[in-house]
């Protein structure tokens, strides 16, 4: 899953980011309302994290923006106003939770497990399975034929978007756009090496292989 953290503090939205990435989730940061608006436009995002007093645009008016342009992933607010007129003006914009600074960082993920968990009840069944590949979205755990397969994050990363988009080819540009900060530098071949773990773990000895590779376009995962 990809987070995008908005938040002008820069040690502040480095240890969220810290935090998100050891729970194996991918991370962009706008340190500004322009920035958000930005990738937003530009990267498809599983949740965000909409700090309140930015610079140039404030969060009220990202969040309204991000609204009318789209985004249904949920949003959880962070605020020093911790005023009930912000929380509702907050949550009158779309708005999903709210967290006052100064916050323990083990709140601030159970509050962004519980939304995910939330939606996830309410569109699709936590378990995402692919003839007997299974994958628990509540819990990352991931089992083939009912036996445990342990993942590093960013193959679980990797697993989880091809998985979400069953029978479809995923591009190579897609896969890095979407599970890679923009800052990172990436070797050529780093894509193509974490696909070829992923096929010894999940395919492996097993007589039916899932993972496809569609020469000049990118990675499919299938049953057929």
């Amino acid at each position: 899953m990809k987070v995008l953290i908005v938040e002008d503090e820069e040690e502040l939205a480095s240890m969220i980011a810290e935090t998100l990435q050891q729970q194996m989730f991918a991370v962009e940061i706008a340190y500004d309302g322009e920035q958000a608006f930005y990738y937003v436009e530009n990267v498809a995002f599983d949740f965000v994290i909409l700090d309140v007093l930015l610079p140039i645009n404030d969060g009220w008016s990202v969040l309204q923006k991000l609204r009318e342009r789209g985004l249904s992933s949920p949003v959880l607010m962070l605020t020093a106003l911790d005023d009930i007129e912000s929380k509702v003006r907050g949550f009158d914009l779309g708005a999903d939770d709210y967290l006052a600074k100064p916050f323990d960082m083990r709140e601030l993920l159970a509050r962004v497990n519980t939304l995910l968990r939330r939606v996830t009840r309410e569109t699709v069944d936590h378990k995402i399975r692919i003839a007997d590949l299974v994958l628990d979205t509540s819990t990352r755990k991931v089992t083939r034929s009912e036996k445990p397969i342990e993942l590093r994050r960013k193959e679980y990363q990797i697993l989880y978007y091809m998985m979400s988009r069953k029978n479809q080819v995923v591009t190579k540009e897609e896969l890095e756009s979407h599970l890679w900060a923009e800052e990172e530098v990436l070797w050529s071949d780093v894509l193509r090496t974490h696909i070829k773990n992923l096929r010894a773990k999940i395919d492996g000895k097993h007589k039916k292989k899932l993972i496809r590779t569609i020469r000049g376009v990118g990675y499919a995962i299938s049953d057929e």
